[in-house]
């Protein structure tokens, strides 16, 4: 192609049609059947589609990321239950314009017998108060409620607004798809571009569906950029592969930095470490840097996951990932991605043991649930044994066994009463020597009268 854009004193080409509205707009689905994807919701015999089609439900909210069809389903459903269509968006709108609405809805179910769909897009947006003041109106059945949000409901929108509402997640859109919903808009003479003749090869139409990551508005607005921005030649607008990659150049990576896709990222991120997977590991740590994720974020798990995961099987690990972060400090981006990348595949391939980590959990847990042990008279300071020896305590009782006098710097002595066990190493890495040294002092132990 050679320029972007057409001349603006060029013709339109043939065909193509004259409404201003955005494709993304037009081929709007207008039923069930037409919307894209989330069958795990809408697929015959889910509740969701039971509860639109016998038209037997009250509010709802939808979860999911941009461009996967919540706004759509709201207006399918309103559409297929002959209701009034009213929406807010959660940045805009103000207590008085909610008021209004439902003053709205009230007036046409009085006079008209019909039921009013409120939808309100970004429903995270509203404060405490917006939220509020829809909670008696619901209750009353005045509206009916569709919240959409990209944020997860159960952390960012009240629970009393949550707890009226049916919670649905919308998942991406896969390639699979996208491809058809392109192909409908190319041959659909009403919305689409069927009056024109385009000829799109499917490597143009897969590449548009793999770069809008799942989003159907970012895959129809590059279809429709492509389409109009190619001269015909001879009548014909042929839609390839160099024209699909300069309209959608840049793949949109779904990251926020406080929502979902952070905490779902970085948790794929460890647990691709703690799997031993280093190739799933680099791939999240890349995902994570190229959305602009905070870099000393990522030291900083990985610095927790070096002691949580491999622990004492590989000691160095620990190392590695302090060391990490220091250069990282040192060096700054881009280059600090380096020594990220080196602790990532370090941690990822290392030998794994949870055991100091666990042994602290059971240990706290016997704080936090029994009684509090008390520290044995030999292990307590000289001030404390003095005191304790005033009181008539048993004199020998009180000896401590300094260990450095002793072969091998041991010698069998109690540290803890009732002789309980929290730490048991595992056979990985480094902790098998750990594991054979404990052993051996647990049999010399065993073998010499511990001091009462």
């Amino acid at each position: 192609m050679d320029s972007l854009f057409i001349p603006e004193d060029s013709p339109a080409p043939e065909g193509s049609p004259r409404s201003n509205e955005p494709l993304a707009a037009r081929m709007r689905p207008n039923s069930l059947e037409e919307i894209a994807g989330q069958q795990h919701i809408l697929a015959e015999g889910k509740l969701l589609r039971r509860a639109i089609e016998a038209d037997r439900f009250t509010s709802l909210i939808f979860y999911g990321p941009p461009g996967t069809g919540k706004t759509t389903l709201a207006n399918v459903i309103a559409r297929t239950t002959g209701s009034r269509f009213e929406s807010l968006n959660g940045v805009e709108s103000n207590v008085a314009e909610i008021r209004g609405k439902i003053e709205a809805a009230r007036t046409f179910a009085k006079l008209r017998n019909q039921t009013t769909v409120l939808f309100i897009d970004e429903i995270h947006r509203f404060n405490k108060a917006q939220q509020d003041t829809l909670l008696p109106h619901l209750e009353r059945g005045t509206v009916r409620f569709i919240g959409a949000t990209t944020h997860n409901p159960y952390f960012y929108v009240n629970s009393p607004l949550v707890s009226r509402s049916q919670v649905f997640q919308l998942d991406p859109l896969a390639k699979e798809d996208l491809l058809p919903l392109l192909e409908r808009a190319i041959h659909d003479e009403e919305r689409g571009f069927g009056k024109m003749k385009i000829v799109a090869e499917k490597e143009a139409l897969e590449h548009i569906a793999v770069k809008a990551d799942g989003d159907a508005r970012k895959a129809l607005t590059a279809l429709e950029l492509a389409i109009l921005t190619s001269p015909p030649h001879k009548g014909v607008v042929t839609l390839d592969l160099s024209i699909a990659e300069e309209s959608i150049q840049q793949k949109a990576v779904l990251y926020d930095s406080d929502g979902d896709q952070h905490y779902d990222t970085i948790s794929a991120f460890i647990k691709s470490i703690r799997g031993s997977d280093p190739d799933a590991a680099l791939y999240w740590l890349a995902k994570m840097l190229h959305a602009g994720e905070d870099p000393r974020f990522i030291a900083r798990r990985l610095v927790i996951s070096a002691s949580e995961d491999i622990g004492l099987a590989d000691s160095s690990a620990l190392q590695v990932a302090m060391a990490a972060q220091q250069a990282f400090e040192f060096i700054g981006m881009p280059e600090g991605r380096i020594p990220l990348a080196h602790a990532t595949v370090h941690l990822a391939t290392s030998p794994k043991s949870n055991s100091a980590y666990a042994a602290l959990g059971a240990a706290q847990a016997d704080i936090a649930q029994g009684a509090t042990l008390p520290v044995p008279l030999h292990l307590r300071t000289r001030f404390r044994k003095e005191l304790a020896e005033g009181s008539g305590a048993d004199k020998a009782a009180m000896n401590y066994l300094y260990s450095h006098d002793y072969e091998g710097n041991f010698t069998p002595q109690a540290y803890l009463p009732e002789g309980r066990t929290y730490y048991t190493p595992s056979e990985n890495g480094m902790e098998k020597r750990i594991k054979e040294r404990i052993e051996h002092w647990k049999k010399q132990f065993k073998e010499t009268e511990s001091p009462k």
